[in-house]
């Protein structure tokens, strides 16, 4: 869900340096298979530059998928219902098959999933910022599959004709993943707000709390996104930000309305426009998240690292095991 450039300003000024102009033997044939709709396949020719971007996106990708699964995990054993529970562990399960499929595709670029998930680990690397909001109750778990599943549908359908066909054909079972994901959170708002006052209380501040940063999940507005041009010439994004944004809030307040939510008064209908206008979004919040200020960014790594220590001995007993086959293999084949 997860394709935002998180880089600081800073960053996307070190990484343009590296990358400055220069022209690679065969680049203009490879532009002209992508302006033709063609994929690039791992063992194509690809501008470094391109490959670059991509190991980023996919890895940052794949990261917030499995980052993605903290949130909500906290809240299987205290989910209201034996079927709210099974519906939840299946979906914390999809997402962990997202996080892993994408690492897959993302070595195919060269890069090992060691090495990627190390810069997570180490910070160097980012995940969507959305994951280090708290959810304080149940119908925050609801939300997340409605709002940020919902968003990042938005921005994962165009990744379906991403140019690098690994990605692409990816995206295409992650999106129908997330389809489920998305209505499978609206129905269990549905049913909050068919019951006690409580539970409407409940739905109104989960989304009075994750709508801001919902919208925020697009990344920086157009006119701060300095390679939204040639990632859109490369075919690696089909829409700016600010359109997937803006498709996303004229999706979501219909459905908004439905549940009976009041909406902020910076939301209105914009007759001219024929889209809902939303107000300006708070972008020092923002890039203090991606900084690693969120309030549960410590927690999140804090998690991730516990999980990679307490696994290591069935990575070793894994390796161990394959390593045995191996010889026994060997010694058959010898005889």
């Amino acid at each position: 869900m997860y394709t935002t450039d998180l880089r600081t300003a800073e960053e996307k000024a070190r990484d343009a340096k590296l990358a400055a102009p220069k022209v690679e033997a065969g680049e203009a044939e490879f532009q002209a298979r992508i302006d033709a709709d063609e994929f690039i396949e791992p063992k194509d020719f690809m501008p470094e530059a391109y490959r670059k971007t991509l190991v980023r996106q996919m890895s940052q990708h794949a990261h917030s998928e499995i980052v993605g699964m903290l949130p909500e995990g906290g809240w299987v054993t205290r989910a209201p219902t034996l079927k709210r529970k099974i519906i939840l562990v299946a979906k914390v399960q999809d997402e962990a098959g997202h996080g892993l499929y994408i690492y897959s595709a993302a070595e195919t670029l060269g890069t090992s999933r060691e090495e990627m998930v190390s810069q997570l680990h180490s910070g160097k690397a980012k995940y969507s910022t959305i994951f280090n909001y708290p959810t304080t109750s149940w119908a925050d778990v609801c939300t997340i599959g409605w709002l940020v599943d919902g968003a990042a549908i938005t921005n994962q359908i165009p990744l379906c004709r991403c140019s690098y066909g690994p990605y692409a054909r990816a995206m295409i079972r992650v999106c129908k993943e997330e389809s489920f994901h998305m209505r499978q959170g609206y129905e269990g708002l549905l049913q909050m707000v068919k019951g006690t006052d409580e539970q409407r209380r409940m739905v109104q501040d989960s989304f009075d709390r994750w709508f801001w940063p919902s919208l925020m999940m697009f990344g920086p507005p157009d006119s701060d996104s300095a390679h939204s041009s040639q990632n859109m010439a490369w075919k690696i994004k089909r829409f700016s930000n600010d359109e997937l944004r803006q498709r996303f809030v004229d999706a979501t307040v219909p459905q908004a309305e439905f549940l009976g939510i009041t909406l902020p008064e910076q939301v209105v209908w914009n007759e001219e426009r024929g889209h809902y206008d939303y107000g300006d979004l708070d972008w020092d919040e923002f890039w203090a998240v991606v900084r690693g200020d969120g309030a549960c960014s410590a927690n999140r790594m804090d998690a991730r690292n516990k999980a990679l220590d307490d696994g290591a001995w069935v990575r070793e007993a894994a390796t161990a095991f394959a390593e045995k086959q191996r010889s026994r293999a060997t010694m058959i084949a010898a005889e």
